[in-house]
C-alpha cells in the first residue's frame, strides 16, 4: 500500500519503504495533489503556486509535465495520476494521505463516546511530525500549513475537554501547564487549567491564575475575560458541583479491563518507516495471533518505540492491554520467569489467587481462555529468548502481541510467524530534533557545531542523545560547546556517558549484552572493536580473529544475534560507534598486547596479499610486488576474476587507506609502500587523484623509512604525476624532478611519461611527444610491454592534441594492435575512443558513435570509470550532433552521474547544462552540429596519459548540443 506523509517532510512510502521522490519542486507538485486527492489540478494552477511569478522556469508546462512523468515512474503501480480537463488527477484514497487521515480520525472522535475519542484524538495529533511541508516557503503552502495547524489545535482543545470529562485532569495538568505559556491569551485553554487545577486541588492557583490573565487581557488588549472564562472563574469561587471530578460508570462486564502501559515516551520523534512496518505487522487479524518483534542493540530506542506505537493505536485495543518488562538484560542476570510473568497478567485480568490453576499449563489455558475473543495489546518487553515469551502469547487472533529485545528471536519466526523489525540509529534530522525537543530549542540553533559534534558522538542512539539533553538541561547555563568538549576525550567517551543509574549507563547497557556471549564471540568482539575502517568483511574479520571462514560466521552470527554487530550487507559486517568504543574497552582490558598486536598485522597482512592478487588481475603485465609470508593464521582471499577484483576493491577501499594508516601508526613501512603501490591502478582508473596522493604520500614516507632510493623514486614520479592531474605545477615539477635524479632505467622511463602527461595537460603538446618518444624507447630498452603499449596509446593522442590526425591515426594502428596483442583492454579502449574522435573530426558521425559505443564498454568492463565518464560524454555529443536527443541523454545522465562521485565540479556543471538544454517534452534538441571541425583539440586530455586527466581541463564548446 501507499502512504503520503505531508505533517512534517513531504514523503512517500510503498509498503513501509520510502520512496525517492525527487528535488523540492517535484515534491511540491507531489503535495499539491494530494491536498486535493481525486481533484482535477489545472497546469496554470500548478505553475503558479510551486514556481510563483519570479521564477518561471522557460518552459512552465514542459516542466510540469516532465516532474509528472517522473513521478508516474515513482510511484508506478500504486497510484495514477491522470490527465483531464487541461490539468492532472491523483487518483488516490484520502485515508493513505495523513493529512487527511488526521481529519477523518477527527471528525470520528467527534462523534464517539470520550474513551474513544481520547484515543481516536492522540491517534489523529500522532500523525504530526513537525510542521506541514516542512522545507518549503511558499505562499500558498504557508497558507495551508497555518489553517491545517488551526485545525490541530483545535482537535488538541478537543481532546483536553474529552479527557477532563474522563477525569484525568491529573495526567493533563502538566502539558496544560506548557499550553497555557506559550499560548497566555488563549481563553478556551485558560478555561480547561482552571478546571484541571481546581480538580487537582489548586484552587488558589486557578483563582490566582484567572486574576493574572484578566489583567493582561485589560492590558494588552483593552478588553475583559470572555463569557465561558468568566463562569468557570465564578464555578470555582462558588465550589460549584458542576465542577467537581465527573462519576464514572463502572464497566458492565466483570472482567476488569487491563491498562498496564506505562506513561508513552515524550519527546518521540521520527521512525515514521518503522511505525509503518508495525501499522502492517500488527493490522487487521487474519487467523493467526499478529506478533511483532522489535530487536536492536542496547539504546537504540527499542522500548521507547513500542510505547509509542501502542499509545498511537489504544483504540484498537478496548479490552485493554498487557506490560511485562521481562528484564532480559540486566543486572545479576534476573530473568522473569514467564510463569511468574503469566502470574502477574492473571492477577491483572482479575483472577483470584485462589481460582489460580497450580500447573503451568493450566495456567497458560486459563490466560488464553480469558482473552479470546477479546481485542488486547500484549507488550513483552525487554525479552532474551523465545522459551521466554512463548508462554505469554494469546491463542486468539484478535490480540496482537509486540515484543522488544536484543536478540532476532528467529525461532518467534518460524514457529509463530513473528514479523521481524530491526531498529537502525536514528537519522541525522531526527536525532537533530530529539535534541532540540529536549533542550531549549534556541540553544540548539545557536551553537550549530557543538550540535553537529554532540550527535556524532550520540551516533544516533536515543539514549545517549536523552543523557546529553540531561545534562544540558540540569546546567542551562553552560554553553553546549562545554558537552562537546566533554564528550571529545576519546579515552573517556564511555566514562562521560554515566549517569549513576545502571539502567541508563551505555557501559552497564552494553556490559549486559557482553556477558550474554561465549567466550569465543566475547574475543571477536573486542578484536573487531580494534579493526580499522566503517566495517569488515567476513574474510578480513576471519584473518583478524585467526579463525576459518565458517567458524568465523558462526561467531560473527552471534554477535548479530546480540545486536552487538549488523550485518548491513551480505558477509560485511558494522559496529554501532558506542558499541565499537565499548569493544575497544573490552579489548585493552581483555587482551594482552602481544595479542592485539598479533590480530592487527593478520588484518594488515590478509589486506596486502588480497591486495596483491587482485591487481594482478586487474593489471596482470605490471611488475609484480614482492612479498613476504603472511602472518600466522592469516587466511588472504583472492578474487576470482577481474570482476570480483573490482567488486573487492571499491566495497574495501575506505578500509584499505585505513589500514595503510594503521600500517604506518605500528612501525611496518614495507605494508604501507605495498599498499600504495597496490591501490594505485584501482584509485587511477577511478579517477580517484586525491586518494592516490594520499596514499603516495604515506608512500613516501615509508620509501624514506625503507632506505631504497629506488622505492623512493618510483614514490616521487606517482606523487608528481597525481600533482600534475590535480594541477599543482610546481609540486609536480618538483617531485618529478627528484624522480629522475633517483631513479634507474625503469624509473626514468616512467618519470618521461609523466612528463608527457605533464605538458599535454598543459597544452605543450610538442613537448608532451617529445618525453612520451624517450619513454617508448626505454621501455622497448627494457622490454617492458605495459609500458610500450601505453605510450603508444598516448603518443597517438598527443599528435591529435596537436592537430595532426594523419600521424595520431597512423600511431592509433600500432597502439592498438599492441594493446590486443599484449591485451591491454583499457589502452584498446583509449584507443578506440581516439579513432570515435577522428570520425568525429571528419563529420563520420555514425562511425563516430560505433567507436565511443566499443569504447565504452571496455572501459565499463575494466572498471576504468573516470575514462568512461569521458567516452559517454563524446558518445552524448555524437548522439546530439545527429540530432538523436534521446539517445544523448542516457549517455550524458550517466557521465554527470560517474562525475559526481569522482567530485569533477567543472565537468558536472557542463554536463548539467547540457541536459538542461533537451527539453523534456521532445526527443530532438532545438538545433544540432552535423560535425565537430570546431571542437577544442584539448577535449582529447582526458583519454590521454598514464592517468585521466580532468574533463574541466578541456571544455568543449557548447555549440555541438542544442
Amino acid at each position: 500500500m501507499m502512504e503520503f506523509r505531508l505533517l512534517g517532510d513531504i514523503e512517500a512510502y510503498a509498503e513501509g519503504r520510502p520512496v525517492d521522490i525527487g528535488y523540492l519542486q517535484r515534491r511540491c507538485i507531489l503535495a499539491m495533489l494530494l491536498t486535493e486527492p481525486n481533484r482535477v489540478v489545472p497546469v496554470e494552477r500548478i505553475v503558479g503556486r510551486v514556481w510563483e511569478d519570479r521564477r518561471l522556469p522557460k518552459n512552465p508546462r514542459g516542466a510540469v509535465q516532465y516532474n509528472i512523468t517522473m513521478l508516474r515512474k515513482v510511484l508506478a503501480r500504486q497510484v495514477s495520476i491522470v490527465w483531464q480537463d487541461h490539468g492532472y488527477r491523483l487518483a488516490v484514497r484520502p485515508e493513505t494521505v495523513d493529512l487527511h487521515h488526521f481529519d477523518q480520525l477527527v471528525h470520528r472522535a467527534r462523534t464517539v463516546d470520550d474513551d474513544h475519542a481520547a484515543a481516536l484524538f492522540e491517534q489523529a495529533l500522532g500523525l504530526w511530525r513537525g510542521q506541514p511541508f516542512a522545507g518549503v516557503d511558499l505562499c500558498w503552502f504557508n497558507e495551508v500549513r497555518v489553517t491545517a495547524t488551526r485545525r490541530r489545535d483545535a482537535a488538541w482543545l478537543d481532546l483536553i475537554d474529552v479527557q477532563l470529562r474522563r477525569g484525568r485532569h491529573t495526567e493533563m495538568l502538566a502539558e496544560l501547564s506548557d499550553c497555557v505559556e506559550r499560548d497566555p491569551l488563549d481563553e478556551r485553554l485558560a478555561a480547561q487549567y482552571l478546571v484541571a487545577l481546581y480538580r487537582c486541588g489548586r484552587p488558589g492557583d486557578a483563582l490566582a491564575h484567572y486574576q493574572r490573565l484578566r489583567q493582561r487581557l485589560a492590558e494588552e488588549l483593552g478588553a475583559d475575560p470572555g463569557t465561558a472564562l468568566q463562569r468557570v472563574h465564578q464555578q470555582i469561587l462558588t465550589t460549584d458541583p458542576a465542577l467537581a471530578v465527573p462519576a464514572r460508570v463502572a464497566p458492565a462486564t466483570r472482567v476488569p479491563l487491563p491498562r498496564q502501559l506505562p506513561a508513552p515516551p515524550r519527546p518521540f520523534v521520527g521512525r515514521s518507516v518503522e511505525l509503518a512496518h508495525l501499522d502492517a505487522a500488527l493490522g487487521e487479524p487474519d487467523d493467526t495471533v499478529p506478533v511483532s518483534v522489535i530487536c536492536g542493540a542496547a539504546g537504540i530506542g527499542k522500548t521507547w518505540l513500542a510505547l509509542h506505537w501502542a499509545h498511537r493505536h489504544l483504540d484498537r485495543f478496548p479490552d485493554g492491554q498487557l506490560h511485562v518488562d521481562l528484564h532480559g538484560f540486566g543486572p545479576g542476570g534476573n530473568l522473569v520467569a514467564p510463569a511468574t510473568a503469566l502470574r502477574g497478567f492473571l492477577d491483572a485480568l482479575g483472577v483470584e489467587p485462589a481460582a489460580v490453576p497450580p500447573e503451568t499449563g493450566a495456567q497458560i489455558g486459563l490466560y488464553r481462555s480469558l482473552l479470546a475473543g477479546r481485542r488486547v495489546l500484549v507488550v513483552l518487553d525487554n525479552a532474551r529468548a523465545t522459551a521466554q515469551v512463548a508462554p505469554l502469547l494469546p491463542g486468539s487472533p484478535t490480540c496482537a502481541v509486540l515484543i522488544t529485545s536484543r536478540h532476532r528471536l528467529d525461532d518467534l519466526t518460524t514457529a509463530h510467524g513473528a514479523r521481524s523489525l530491526r531498529l537502525d540509529p536514528l537519522g541525522d534530522a531526527e536525532a537533530r530534533e530529539l535534541l532540540a525537543r529536549g533542550i531549549d530549542r534556541d540553544r540548539v540553533t545557536s551553537e550549530p557545531g557543538a550540535v553537529t559534534e554532540l550527535l556524532t558522538r550520540c551516533a544516533g542512539l536515543p539514549l545517549a542523545i536523552g543523557i546529553v539533553v540531561a545534562r544540558a538541561c540540569r546546567y542551562p547555563r553552560f554553553p553546549l560547546a562545554v558537552f562537546a568538549e566533554e564528550l571529545r576525550d576519546h579515552n573517556g567517551r564511555l566514562d562521560a556517558w554515566t549517569t549513576g543509574d545502571s539502567r541508563l549507563d551505555l557501559r552497564a547497557l552494553l556490559s549486559w549484552s557482553h556477558h550474554a556471549l561465549s567466550p569465543p564471540a566475547a574475543t571477536a568482539l573486542g578484536l573487531l572493536g580494534m579493526a580499522p575502517g566503517e566495517d569488515i568483511g567476513l574474510a578480513a574479520a576471519a584473518s583478524l580473529l585467526a579463525l576459518p571462514t565458517a567458524q568465523a560466521r558462526l561467531v560473527l552470527r552471534e554477535l548479530e544475534d546480540g545486536h552487538l554487530l549488523e550485518q548491513h550487507v551480505p558477509s560485511r559486517y558494522r559496529m554501532h560507534d558506542l558499541v565499537r568504543l565499548y569493544a575497544l574497552d573490552r579489548a585493552c582490558h581483555d587482551q594482552p598486547e602481544q595479542s592485539r598486536g598479533g590480530a592487527l598485522r593478520r588484518l594488515v597482512d590478509h589486506y596486502v596479499h588480497t591486495a596483491f592478487a587482485g591487481d594482478r588481475l586487474l593489471r596482470p603485465l605490471l611488475s609484480p610486488v614482492e612479498l613476504t609470508p603472511p602472518a600466522g593464521g592469516c587466511l588472504p582471499h583472492p578474487p576470482r576474476d577481474q570482476r570480483a577484483a573490482l567488486a573487492w576493491f571499491t566495497a574495501e577501499l575506505p578500509n584499505l587507506l585505513a589500514v595503510q594508516h594503521l600500517a604506518a601508526e605500528h612501525g611496518w613501512p614495507a605494508a604501507v609502500h605495498q599498499l600504495a603501490r597496490l591501490l594505485t591502478t584501482f584509485l587511477y582508473r577511478q579517477g580517484r587523484f586525491h586518494d592516490v596522493l594520499t596514499v603516495w604520500r604515506a608512500g613516501l614516507a615509508a620509501t624514506e623509512q625503507l632506505a631504497e632510493p629506488f622505492l623512493e623514486a618510483g614514490a616521487h614520479q606517482l606523487l608528481g604525476a597525481v600533482l600534475a592531474e590535480l594541477g599543482e605545477d610546481r609540486a609536480a615539477l618538483w617531485h618529478l624532478g627528484r624522480a629522475e635524479a633517483l631513479g634507474d632505467a625503469a624509473g626514468q622511463a616512467d618519470t618521461h611519461h609523466a612528463l608527457g602527461r605533464f605538458w599535454s595537460l598543459r597544452g605543450d603538446h610538442r613537448r608532451a611527444l617529445t618525453h612520451a618518444d624517450r619513454a617508448l624507447r626505454l621501455y622497448r630498452t627494457l622490454g617492458v610491454q605495459a609500458g610500450e603499449t601505453r605510450q603508444l596509446t598516448v603518443i597517438s593522442w598527443y599528435h591529435a592534441q596537436a592537430g595532426d590526425h594523419e600521424s595520431a591515426a597512423a600511431a592509433g594502428e600500432v597502439a592498438l594492435a599492441s594493446a590486443r596483442r599484449h591485451e591491454h583492454r583499457e589502452d584498446e579502449a583509449i584507443v578506440l575512443g581516439l579513432f570515435g574522435f577522428l570520425a568525429q573530426h571528419a563529420g563520420r558521425l555514425v562511425a563516430a558513435v560505433e567507436w565511443y559505443r566499443q569504447s565504452h564498454v571496455l572501459l565499463h568492463e575494466v572498471g576504468s570509470t573516470y575514462f568512461e565518464a569521458g567516452a559517454l560524454d563524446l558518445l552524448g555529443q555524437a548522439h546530439s550532433a545527429l540530432g538523436r536527443a534521446d539517445l544523448a541523454r542516457p549517455a550524458w545522465e550517466r557521465a554527470l552521474e560517474l562525475c559526481r562521485a569522482q567530485h569533477r565540479a567543472g565537468d558536472v556543471e557542463r554536463l548539467q547544462r547540457r541536459l538542461d538544454a533537451i527539453e523534456p517534452s521532445t526527443r530532438t534538441p532545438t538545433s544540432a552540429q552535423s560535425g565537430t571541425k570546431d571542437l577544442p583539440k584539448r577535449v582529447l586530455g582526458c583519454w590521454s596519459g598514464g592517468v585521466a586527466a580532468p574533463l574541466n581541463s578541456s571544455p568543449l564548446q557548447e555549440d555541438v548540443i542544442s
